[in-house]
């Protein structure tokens, strides 16, 4: 089956990326809550992807456009700084290590000033990784792994069909760190329901802390229509939280997790509330922030509904 390329879904950190698939959709396509989960894993061909960066440097060096590469090639690189490269799709890292070296070291020859190249990352990718491997793939300025934690509570990880538990996380963190890579993570507010939120919320500031990540995230669960956490919402199976109780949530995590210095922010369009600063030092400032919020329970201070997004 021919490769399809994916569309851009990407870190909003890498806004100024060039987006380089290997991969498209995840190898973990069975999260209840996820869109991926409509996806099958592709597995692009190696010569195909040296292909694409061959167009890549032949436009950047002399603007000529190499037949056969479709025109999103040459709408990224108009606006691309040639600093940063992320590869697709959601987990890139699952592509074939030999090839995935090589795919590296080929990207690096043609564009030898690249800063940095980033790719999602589950949990098993890095654990069926060495740390020896994983440095290689640091010193071909692999810089950051984005890896989605959603929850620290191995229930809901188990309910959602996450394929991973709590500790294996925890270990798959201390992997990356080993080879000095970056480690970006994001977890879901209201992912435990009313019922689980306390649970949810106590065990996912134990993860946040025992994986100290360089940055975290939080987003606010959006049920998309077709997951089986949507069916289970349907049936009255799951009961979802209201935006005023993912604050305490937000709250809850900020208060609770221990880091060492890690940039925390829940800017995604999910969310009803954005904040953001580096902890330790700003953890009173956001606290300040939500205390107030709560205390006020001024639903126009939040992001209306039509406004909140993926």
């Amino acid at each position: 089956m021919a490769f399809v390329r994916p569309e851009i879904i990407r870190p909003p950190s890498e806004h100024d990326s060039y987006y380089l698939p290997l991969t498209s959709g995840c190898s973990n396509n069975s999260c209840t809550f996820c869109n991926f989960s409509f996806s099958n894993l592709g597995i692009r061909d190696l010569e195909d992807v040296k292909q694409e960066i061959d167009a890549m440097s032949l436009y950047v060096n002399s603007r000529m456009v190499m037949p056969g590469q479709p025109r999103i090639v040459y709408y990224i690189l108009q606006d691309w700084d040639g600093r940063k490269v992320f590869l697709q799709d959601g987990d890139a890292l699952v592509y074939p290590y030999p090839k995935l070296l090589e795919a590296l070291q080929y990207l690096n020859r043609k564009f030898p000033n690249i800063r940095r190249i980033a790719s999602y990352a589950t949990p098993q990718d890095v654990l069926r990784r060495s740390v020896a491997e994983l440095k290689a793939l640091k010193e071909q300025k692999l810089g950051i792994l984005y890896m989605g934690v959603e929850s620290g509570d191995d229930e809901v990880l188990r309910r959602i069909q996450k394929n991973a538990t709590h500790d294996q996380m925890v270990e798959a963190a201390q992997k990356v760190k080993e080879a000095g890579i970056l480690l970006s993570m994001t977890v879901i507010l209201g992912l435990g329901g009313v019922k689980g939120s306390a649970r949810h919320v106590a065990e996912t500031a134990r993860i946040l802390t025992e994986m100290d990540p360089d940055f975290a995230g939080a987003l606010t669960l959006t049920l998309i229509p077709g997951t089986a956490l949507h069916k289970e919402w349907e049936l009255g199976e799951f009961e979802l939280i209201t935006p005023f109780d993912s604050l305490r949530e937000l709250k809850g995590l900020v208060e609770n997790s221990t880091f060492t210095n890690c940039f925390f922010s829940s800017m995604h369009a999910s969310n009803y509330f954005a904040i953001r600063g580096t902890m330790p030092k700003d953890k009173d400032k956001i606290l300040q922030q939500l205390n107030a919020l709560l205390s006020r329970q001024d639903p126009h201070m939040l992001r209306p509904e039509f406004m909140r997004g993926l």
